[in-house]
C-alpha cells in the first residue's frame, strides 16, 4: 500500500467519524466518502498532499462537505434518551417494587411449594434478577418510545433497545456478582456501590449503542 493511499484511508476515517457524530445514515456517508475519496486520489496523483487539501482540521472540512451536500442529519440527543431511559428504568423498578410488596400474599399463595421440593439457588438466583432486568427493560423502552415519540427514528432505537439491552444487564450482573464473589460478598457501600455502577454503566452503554446505531444504519 502507497503511503498517498495510507493517508487518503487515514483521512477519509477521520471524516466518517465526524459525519457519524453528526447523525448521518450509512447510505450517505458511503456516498459522500466516495466523492472525497475521488477528489484525495486524484490530488495524490496530481503530486499534491491530500491532507492540504482538507485543510489543518479535517473533522472541519467533513462538516462542510456534508452541508454542501444537503444529506439528512438527525441529532442524537444522547443526553434525553438516557436521562429518559433511566428515568423509565428506575420508575418501573420502584412500581414493580410496590406490586410485588402489595400481592405478596398472593404470590406465596400461587408459588408456594411442599417442603420437599428444592429450588436450586442458581434457578432462583435467575428468576430474581431475570424478571428485574425485564422491568427495568420494559420500563426504559417504553418511556423512550413515549416521551421521546417526536424525536426522528425513536422507533428505531426503542426497538434496537429491546435488543440490546438485555444481554448487556444479564453479562454486567455477571460481571458484578463476580466481583462480589471474588470479595466474599462483603456489604459495604463501596462493594455495594461498585455493584450497582457495573450494571448501571452497562445499561447506559447499551441505551447508547442502541440510539447510535439508529442514527448513523441506513436511511
Amino acid at each position: 500500500m502507497s503511503t498517498s493511499t495510507s493517508a487518503v484511508d487515514g483521512l477519509l476515517t477521520a471524516a466518517d467519524r465526524k459525519w457519524r457524530a453528526l447523525g448521518i445514515n450509512r447510505r450517505d456517508r458511503v456516498a459522500l466518502a466516495a466523492d472525497l475519496r475521488a477528489e484525495l486520489e486524484a490530488a495524490a496523483a496530481d503530486g499534491l498532499d491530500p491532507a492540504e487539501l482538507l485543510g489543518a482540521d479535517p473533522t472541519e472540512f467533513a462538516l462542510r462537505i456534508a452541508e454542501e451536500a444537503g444529506v439528512e442529519r438527525i441529532p442524537p440527543r444522547y443526553g434525553q434518551v438516557l436521562g429518559v431511559a433511566s428515568a423509565g428504568g428506575i420508575l418501573s423498578l420502584v412500581v414493580g417494587y410496590v406490586a410485588v410488596i402489595s400481592l405478596h400474599q398472593a404470590f406465596v399463595a400461587a408459588f408456594d411449594l411442599p417442603r420437599s421440593v428444592r429450588v436450586p439457588v442458581w434457578l432462583a438466583a435467575g428468576v430474581f434478577y431475570g424478571g428485574v432486568a425485564a422491568v427495568v427493560v420494559a420500563g426504559a423502552v417504553l418511556a423512550v418510545r413515549v416521551a421521546l415519540r417526536d424525536a426522528p427514528r425513536i422507533r428505531h432505537t426503542a426497538a434496537r433497545m429491546a435488543l440490546l439491552l438485555p444481554p448487556a444487564l444479564a453479562a454486567a450482573t455477571a460481571a458484578a456478582a463476580a466481583f462480589g464473589w471474588a470479595l466474599d460478598f462483603p456489604l459495604t457501600p463501596i462493594a455495594i456501590g461498585t455493584e450497582a455502577a457495573i450494571v448501571l454503566a452497562a445499561f447506559l452503554a447499551a441505551a447508547a449503542l442502541a440510539r447510535r446505531w439508529s442514527v448513523t444504519a441506513t436511511g
